[in-house]
């Protein structure tokens, strides 16, 4: 079976990964609301995001920031929201500029990819807005390089559900999944969810990753390694 098509997971794929998500936001949003709380309401806040997060294991319904906003809100019973837009609207989204950078190996893998005739995906799990990721894919002359470019927070489901892999899919117009590949670094989202639905998967181990027995159809630590599994697969 040939390879029309490489979908890539976005956060510790094709960017460096990030450990922590909210957090320093969710501290700004603490300390606006009440400084001599600020530690308790930062660790309850970072429980609901982290419980938003777990659903990738039951129901896979994705999200928006505003619905993880809500959330927020309904368990402090107070305007988190409010206090976090007005933080980020002073820095917080600048501040993310300096963290979120892309592996120096992915412009060359996926122009090498694109050289070979093979449309290239992103797909990613988030509850960011389209505007925040293309933002650093711009800077970094990443976006022009992938045709198609998904984010959950847009999707009625979040990997590893099969709809959102079916939507990648037939946002490149591969409509046979064993001709396409998924590349990404969580063993549950990416290679579970890929095999599911009747892609090959590639990992990229990043060890905060939370483990799982599927076996990946190949395993890869830097991306331009990806060029020969491609090649023999071909």
């Amino acid at each position: 079976m040939t390879v029309d098509a490489v979908v890539f997971d976005w956060g510790g794929t094709l960017s460096l990964f990030v450990q922590s998500e909210l957090v320093d936001a969710w501290r700004l949003a603490a300390r606006h609301l009440a400084p001599e709380r600020e530690d308790e309401l930062t660790e309850r806040l970072v429980a609901v995001e982290a419980a938003f997060w777990a659903t990738t294991a039951s129901h896979q319904r994705s999200a928006t920031l505003g619905d993880l906003l809500a959330a927020a809100a309904k368990e402090l019973q107070l305007d988190v929201a409010e206090a976090l837009l007005e933080e980020a609207a002073v820095r917080h989204l600048d501040a993310w500029t300096d963290h979120i950078r892309h592996d120096p190996d992915a412009a060359p893998t996926l122009t090498a990819l694109r050289e070979r005739g093979i449309r290239i995906g992103l797909l990613s799990n988030t509850h960011w807005p389209r505007t925040f990721h293309e933002r650093f894919l711009e800077r970094d002359g990443l976006a022009g390089l992938i045709d198609a470019r998904l984010y959950t927070s847009e999707m009625p489901y979040q990997k590893p559900h099969p709809a959102a892999f079916a939507a990648a899919l037939g946002a490149l117009e591969v409509y046979d999944a064993r001709s396409a590949v998924f590349v990404g670094d969580r063993p549950w989202d990416d290679v579970s969810g890929a095999k599911g639905a009747g892609m090959r998967a590639v990992l990229r181990p990043n060890p905060f990753a939370e483990p799982h027995d599927v076996k990946p159809d190949a395993v890869i630590e830097r991306l331009p390694e990806l060029l020969d599994l491609i090649d023999a697969w071909r």
